[in-house]
């Protein structure tokens, strides 16, 4: 059986995440892992801060911190956020690891070894002020093509054109405001990709036939136009320093490595800080090197596409080591607001931050998947939010919990009462959920979360449909031992819900599980012959009524959220 290596993009540290991104990366990679470890795989889910490039060192001057300390504060905060959004790293490291550093460094003296990296001379701006070159986004002005005046060196953000800071009008330094600045010549260190493109495409048409089409049309358009040979070393304060052993000159100069280069390569360095962490027990290289027996999935926005399935394959495939490459690739489109983008500035949309502070993450989690933007983009809106949560989980599952379990206390006591043998309904009840999960089940496996999702609540309606059918609180009447089946059938199916609802919604299945005092509670997933029989729960097991598991969100509530988030009009 394979062993399932999964990461999720880094998300970068300049910055509290808006559920976009949540949805795009790390929600969906957690999802799986806790699928695939429920139903007996052994997986490592493996996510870190990318902390190095010009954004970081812009961010942190912002603050008035020194960026190092900037960053250990921001990804502790980031870390926070995803604790509270239950997310189940095996470990969530930082791209300026020792261990990151050291395996860059290693990919980079293999590269120059085997023919792939050049050092090349480019003429680049020089800030007097400064005195020091400036990387692209370190240059401001105003762009020729829109007037915009705060366009940065290597894109408008206004219009989106791609610029050289060369084309900018009033062009100024990002770090002091000086437009004392002048061109000159610097050297810096160049990934052949040009000599890899032929390894690239054979790689891509080995793995990428099987990748989700937005996956796989992105890279094969990378490679249609293409493969550059791309400058890997910047200028900058803070990075993975160019190692002096292999590049003297350009170590003494203090470059570092571009962002894009070391990202990818703390897949890696975070898996060994993990092993780091426990040496006796955990070895890093059997998940990364040789790895024949490991199945890789990363999980990423459409924007990150191109980086992870040509630049990273390329950089492992020109060190001439058997360094495990991705095996799918599940990218996403956008999740928009109202249509439009987050934004942070023009205070649009909900940030993770936020969203934990006004509903427990389980709300969140299961929306997100439900109307994940696998196919397309899809546009974040309150009407659809609280429809969603009032449907799906306050009606169609929380109800059902509550019901049944008040009723039966009330009617029978504090333990799962005996009652008649299962009949017919019981019989096709048992055929209906063990079809429902089967379905589940093959779209968890194929990564398609809003199929799975729907699958889940078809599961939780078929108890609700179970329920009115035999109408306990009718059958109670004139039959109490089929009454009392009724009951217990349908708390059976409370615990199959903890069971299989917990990739989605964690927290709310932990609570259902622990309604039961079940003494050997050790189920992990659930078999078509379980889900047949429908007897997890013994007869005679106390049994607890836990708080309504999930709220309805009202209209005044989605008036507050509209005023405070911006909506349509906005």
């Amino acid at each position: 059986m394979a062993r399932h290596l999964i990461t999720s993009a880094l998300p970068y540290i300049n910055g509290i995440k808006h559920l976009g991104n949540m949805v795009g990366s790390m929600l969906p990679a957690d999802v799986y892992a806790r699928f695939l470890r429920q139903t007996g795989r052994e997986t490592i889910y493996i996510c870190a801060t990318d902390e190095h490039g010009t954004p970081a060192e812009l961010a942190a001057k912002e603050a008035g911190l020194a960026v190092d300390a900037y960053c250990a504060q921001q990804h502790d905060a980031q870390k926070a956020i995803y604790q509270g959004f239950n997310l189940s790293f095996d470990y969530f490291g930082r791209s300026s690891s020792a261990e990151n550093r050291e395996i860059t460094q290693h990919f980079a003296r293999k590269l120059k070894e085997n023919g792939f990296i050049e050092e090349r001379a480019i003429r680049q701006v020089y800030s007097l002020a400064d005195e020091r070159f400036l990387p692209d986004r370190y240059i401001v002005g105003t762009c020729p093509h829109c007037g915009y005046d705060k366009a940065r060196g290597d894109q408008c953000e206004n219009c989106t054109r791609v610029l050289d800071p060369t084309d900018l009008v009033d062009a100024r330094s990002a770090i002091s405001g000086s437009s004392d600045l002048e061109v000159r010549e610097t050297k810096h260190l160049f990934l052949l990709q040009s000599k890899l493109q032929g390894e690239v495409e054979a790689f891509i048409d080995e793995h990428g036939k099987d990748w989700p089409v937005l996956a796989s049309s992105i890279a094969r358009k990378w490679l249609t136009e293409g493969l550059h040979d791309r400058a890997i070393t910047r200028d900058l304060d803070w990075g993975v320093p160019v190692p002096a052993d292999t590049w003297p000159e350009l170590a003494a100069e203090g470059k570092v490595f571009y962002v894009w280069f070391d990202a990818p390569v703390e897949y890696i360095g975070a898996t060994k800080e993990w092993a780091d962490q426990a040496p006796a027990e955990r070895d890093w290289k059997s998940w990364w090197y040789e790895a024949e027996d490991v199945r890789y999935t990363q999980f990423m926005a459409k924007d990150n596409v191109p980086f992870h399935t040509v630049m990273f394959p390329a950089t492992e495939l020109g060190t001439r080591e058997p360094w495990k490459k991705v095996d799918y690739v599940k990218a996403f489109n956008w999740l928009t607001y109202y249509g439009g983008k987050f934004s942070t500035s023009q205070k649009r949309g909900i940030f993770t931050d936020a969203a934990l502070e006004l509903l427990p993450a389980d709300y969140w989690r299961y929306f997100l998947m439900a109307n994940a933007p696998e196919s397309d983009d899809t546009s974040f809106t309150w009407e659809l939010f609280a429809a969603s949560v009032n449907k799906d989980l306050a009606d169609t599952l929380g109800n059902f919990v509550n019901r049944v379990l008040s009723f039966s206390r009330k009617r029978f006591g504090d333990h799962v009462p005996a009652g008649l043998e299962a009949g017919a309904a019981e019989a096709a009840l048992g055929e209906e959920v063990a079809r429902l999960l089967l379905e589940y089940q093959e779209h968890m496996e194929a990564l398609q979360f809003r199929k799975a999702a729907q699958a889940l609540r078809a599961l939780w309606s078929a108890g609700n449909s179970y329920l009115e059918t035999k109408a306990p609180w009718l059958e109670i009447k004139t039959n109490p031992d089929g009454a009392a089946l009724t009951l217990r059938t349908a708390m059976n199916l409370i615990h199959l819900y903890a069971i299989v609802s917990e990739p989605f919604i964690p927290a709310s299945a932990a609570v259902m599980r622990s309604a039961f005092q079940l003494p050997d509670d050790n189920a992990t997933w659930v078999s078509h012959d379980e889900a047949c029989s429908l007897s997890f729960v013994p007869e005679g097991t106390p049994f607890t009524v836990p708080p309504v598991l999930f709220a309805k969100i009202t209209e005044e509530d989605l008036e507050s959220y509209r005023e405070r988030f911006g909506s349509a009009e906005a």
